[in-house]
C-alpha cells in the first residue's frame, strides 16, 4: 500500500463529555464493533465483572472514573482507527485539552436526561478554537429524558454549532422501540443487549410495514417528526461538517449497545483523515516522506514491573520506523527506537512501522516532556500544547523514612506526566506539589503507594499563586530574590518560581520590581 492510501485509511479521534455522560461505554462498543474485544465490559456494573478495557489503572476500576487518557487502536472495514478516551473529571481537563491538540475530529457524549453541562462546553471551545469537526452522540435513549427535539436545540445553543439529526428515536425510556437511520434510510429495533449486537431491518417510511413493526402512533408520530426534521433543517453538507460548522447527531444507548453502528459506520466514511498541521516555520502536510511528531502525553508505570515511562507521540507527516535514527529537537541529537509500541489501552506490542494519523509509544528515560518534536532531522516546534497554572498547594511529606527512594522515583516520573508540578521551596527544602484540582492528591498519593510502594502525606499551605519570574537586569532579580527568599522555590527544571500567599502581596511585588516579568504558566 502507498502511503498516501495508507494516510488516507487513518482515523484518529478524541470522546470528551462531561463526567458519566458515557464516553468510557461508548468506547468500549466501538472496540466491540471493531473485534478488537470480544466481550464489552463496563465501567460501574454487578453483573458484568470484566471493567472497562479504557479503565485498566488499579484507581480507575475501584472508582468507576478515567483518570488518564487511553488510547486504543483497531481496524475497521478497511479503516485503521485510533480512539483516545478522555477522563471527563474536571480536575484532568488539562490531559483532556493536551489529547485535543493530537486528534483530527471528535465525538461528544451528551446524556439525554441531563443536556448539556458545564464541562462539554469548555471542551467546545477548545474545539471550536481549532475548527475541529464534531460528531454528536445522544447517549442513554433507554432511559427517561428531555424531548429530542428540545434537546437538538439546546445543543445549538450551547454549544454554538449547527446541527442536523442522522438519526431519530422512536419514543424513549420504557416505550424506546428505535432508531431510524436517517443517514442510511433504515430502522434498527431496539433489542436491550448489553453484550451484543442488535438488528436492522431496511424498511420504506411509508409503507405499512413500518405499522406492522412498532404499531401504528409511532409509526405515524415518525413520518411526521422525519417531515419536520427535513423542514427545519438543511440536508446534511460534509464539508460544513469538515469546517466545523455542522454536528451530525446520533441517538442510541451505548450501554445497550445501540445506535453505535450507524455512529461508527457514519464515522469512518465522513470523518477527516489527518489534517495539515501547523508550525511557527511552515504548514506542515501529513503526505510529505519525511517524518515528524510530537509528544502530547507521557504515562509513568504502565507496566507495574518494570517502572517504565511511555512518551505518547502524534506522528503528523510522513512514516515513522523503528531502528531508524530521528531528530530529538530540543536536545538536538539523534535518537533511534528500538521498540516503538502500539496500544490497546495497557496492551501494547511492537510495531515496525506507523503512519501520520497514528499514535506511537515510545520507552521514555527521562528524555521526553510534553511538547518535545521528533524529526527526520529538520528543526520545528510544534506549538499550542497547553500547560496550566496550579491553583491548589501541599506541601509533600515522607511517611515512611525507610522508602525516600522510591519516594523520590515516584514524584519525579509522575510530575513528568503533566498532572501536577513540583516546587521546591528555597527556604526550607521541603517540596511543594501543586494542581489544579483537589482528586489530583488523592490519584496521586494512591498511586505513590501502589505502584511505587511510598507511602506520603500532606500538609496545609496557603498559596495564592506560582509566578514563574525572569528579567534582563540581573541584580535586580538577585535583589528580588533576597527580598522574598521565604518565598522563592524552584521548580522540576531548575526556574525560579515566586510563590505568592496572596493576591495583594503579588501586586505589591509587580509594583515594587518593573523590570521583572511575571508569568502564570511554565511555558512562556
Amino acid at each position: 500500500m502507498s502511503l498516501v492510501s495508507e494516510i488516507q485509511r487513518r482515523r484518529t479521534f478524541a470522546i470528551i463529555s462531561h463526567p458519566d455522560a458515557g464516553k468510557t461505554t461508548l468506547t468500549e462498543k466501538l472496540l466491540l464493533f471493531g473485534g478488537a474485544i470480544h466481550v464489552a465490559g463496563a465501567v460501574k456494573s454487578n453483573k458484568i465483572k470484566k471493567t472497562a478495557t479504557s479503565d485498566w489503572m488499579e484507581i480507575e476500576k475501584q472508582r468507576g472514573i478515567s483518570v488518564a487518557t487511553s488510547v486504543m487502536g483497531f481496524e475497521y472495514r478497511d479503516y485503521k482507527i485510533n480512539i483516545l478516551d478522555t477522563p471527563g473529571h474536571q480536575d484532568f481537563a488539562e490531559d483532556t485539552y493536551r489529547t485535543l491538540t493530537a486528534v483530527d475530529s471528535v465525538i461528544i457524549v451528551v446524556d439525554t436526561a441531563k443536556g448539556v453541562e458545564a464541562q462539554t462546553r469548555k471542551l467546545m471551545e477548545v474545539c471550536r478554537m481549532r475548527n475541529t469537526p464534531v460528531m454528536i452522540f445522544v447517549n442513554k435513549m433507554d432511559r427517561e429524558g428531555k424531548d429530542a427535539f428540545d434537546l437538538l436545540d439546546e445543543l445549538e445553543a450551547e454549544l454554538k454549532i449547527n446541527v442536523r439529526p442522522l438519526s431519530w428515536p422512536i419514543n424513549q425510556g420504557f416505550s424506546f422501540k428505535g432508531v431510524y437511520n436517517i443517514y442510511k434510510d433504515n430502522l434498527e429495533l431496539y433489542t436491550p443487549n448489553k453484550q451484543m449486537v442488535s438488528e436492522t431491518v431496511k424498511v420504506d417510511v411509508d409503507s405499512e410495514e413500518l405499522d406492522n413493526l412498532v404499531g401504528s402512533t409511532d409509526a405515524a408520530k415518525l413520518r411526521e417528526d422525519l417531515e419536520l426534521i427535513n423542514g427545519v433543517y438543511s440536508d446534511f453538507d460534509v464539508n460544513k461538517y469538515l469546517a466545523g460548522e455542522l454536528a451530525p447527531v446520533f441517538f442510541g444507548s451505548a450501554l445497550n449497545t445501540f445506535g453505535v453502528k450507524e455512529l461508527l459506520d457514519c464515522f469512518v466514511e465522513i470523518a477527516p483523515s489527518p489534517r495539515p498541521v501547523e508550525t511557527p516555520e511552515r504548514v506542515i502536510d501529513p503526505y510529505e516522506e519525511a517524518f515528524s511528531g510530537f509528544v502530547f502525553k507521557i504515562h509513568a508505570n504502565m507496566d507495574p514491573n518494570h517502572r517504565s515511562c511511555i512518551a505518547f507521540v502524534k506522528i503528523c507527516s510522513g512514516k515513522f520506523e523503528r531502528n531508524v535514527n530521528y531528530r530529538h529537537v530540543r536536545h538536538a541529537k539523534m535518537m533511534r527506537f528500538s521498540a516503538p509500541t502500539a496500544f490497546m489501552a495497557q496492551k501494547k506490542e511492537t510495531v515496525d512501522e506507523a503512519y501520520a494519523g497514528d499514535i506511537v509509544g515510545l520507552p521514555d528515560t527521562g528524555t521526553f516532556k510534553i511538547g518535545d518534536t521528533l524529526t527526520a532531522g529538520e528543526i520545528l516546534q510544534f506549538k499550542g500544547i497547553p500547560s496550566f497554572s496550579p491553583e491548589m498547594f501541599k506541601y509533600i511529606e515522607n511517611a515512611d523514612p525507610m522508602k525516600t527512594k522510591q519516594l523520590e522515583k515516584g514524584i519525579n516520573q509522575l510530575m513528568d506526566e503533566g498532572v501536577a508540578q513540583l516546587f521546591v521551596n528555597q527556604f526550607n527544602n521541603r517540596k511543594i506539589i501543586g494542581t489544579v484540582g483537589q482528586l489530583q492528591f488523592e490519584v496521586i498519593q494512591y498511586r505513590l503507594l501502589h505502584e511505587y510502594g511510598a507511602q506520603c502525606r500532606w500538609e496545609p499551605i496557603n498559596l495564592y499563586k506560582a509566578c514563574w519570574i525572569e528579567s534582563d537586569d540581573a541584580t535586580e532579580l538577585e535583589n528580588f530574590k533576597k527580598r522574598k527568599s521565604q518565598f522563592m522555590a524552584v521548580d522540576k527544571d531548575g526556574r525560579d518560581v515566586f510563590l505568592a500567599d496572596s493576591g495583594y502581596v503579588l501586586q505589591m511585588a509587580q509594583n515594587d520590581f518593573k523590570n521583572i516579568r511575571f508569568h502564570f504558566s511554565s511555558e512562556f
